[in-house]
């Protein structure tokens, strides 16, 4: 039940991750470097231009799902030669990650998290392995606006298995690509969506901000588990 709690804040951490005001308005230019598709004709879109966008946009997800499962992979391992320390880790990251809340509120500035930093790619390599490749490139390249809000979740796979790791980056990934994936698929209705909506990103960071000072209060105080024991002891009850 407790690892079923952390994967939903994983999906949903990635979903804010999508919905940030510095990766929500590059959407469609994304999405148009990926397929090579005009930005005019992915807004008259037919059904030969969805499939290809779908395409693409899953090999984009597949890309940046790599990298960021690899890193749940390497903090997981050597998370696990730190047993001993557990405790001390855990109590560690989650004031990182309530750190992190702060400075996505705009209650605490941390200069560093505010340095933008991507990787530029003047054209993309061609064929369907050039979207693997650039959604590879952007996981590695780009912060901050995913930075505290993946490392967040990084901090918490430091404290788990291995496999445990690979499953919350997983669901990272499906958070964070889903939408990607929705919203190439529907592009046009997405333009329409969006024109309504842009003025109101810029309360993600905010909300994001709180949700992850929530999840590092529960992480330092070990409340996940107490939550598992008693959703478990009403799951007994109504059986």
């Amino acid at each position: 039940m407790q690892e079923n709690i952390s994967f939903l804040v994983a999906f949903l951490a990635g979903a804010a991750s999508f919905f940030s005001p510095c990766i929500l308005p590059l959407v469609p230019s994304y999405i148009s470097y990926i397929t090579g598709i005009s930005f005019e004709d992915l807004t008259a879109s037919n059904k030969q231009t969805r499939l290809a966008v779908a395409k693409h946009s899953i090999l984009f997800i597949i890309g940046f799902s790599i990298i960021f499962i690899s890193f749940g992979v390497i903090t997981a391992y050597f998370g696990s030669s730190l047993m001993l320390y557990r405790s001390a880790i855990r109590k560690a990251g989650a004031v990182i990650i309530i750190l992190f809340g702060l400075h996505l509120t705009g209650i605490l500035r941390i200069k560093a998290l505010e340095k933008e930093k991507k990787l530029k790619l003047k054209s993309k390599p061609l064929g369907y392995l050039g979207s693997v490749f650039t959604g590879m490139v952007f996981a590695a390249g780009w912060a901050p606006c995913v930075g505290p809000i993946l490392s967040s979740i990084l901090l918490y796979a430091v404290t788990e298995k291995i496999y445990t790791a690979v499953l919350l980056l997983s669901f990272y990934s499906l958070g964070l690509g889903l939408p990607l994936f929705i919203v190439g698929v529907a592009f046009d209705n997405f333009i329409l969506v969006f024109n309504k909506i842009k003025n109101f990103t810029k309360y993600v960071s905010v909300i994001s901000g709180v949700l992850l000072i929530i999840v590092g209060i529960l992480l330092f105080t070990n409340y996940f588990r107490v939550l598992e024991d008693l959703l478990m002891a009403m799951f007994e009850v109504r059986r």
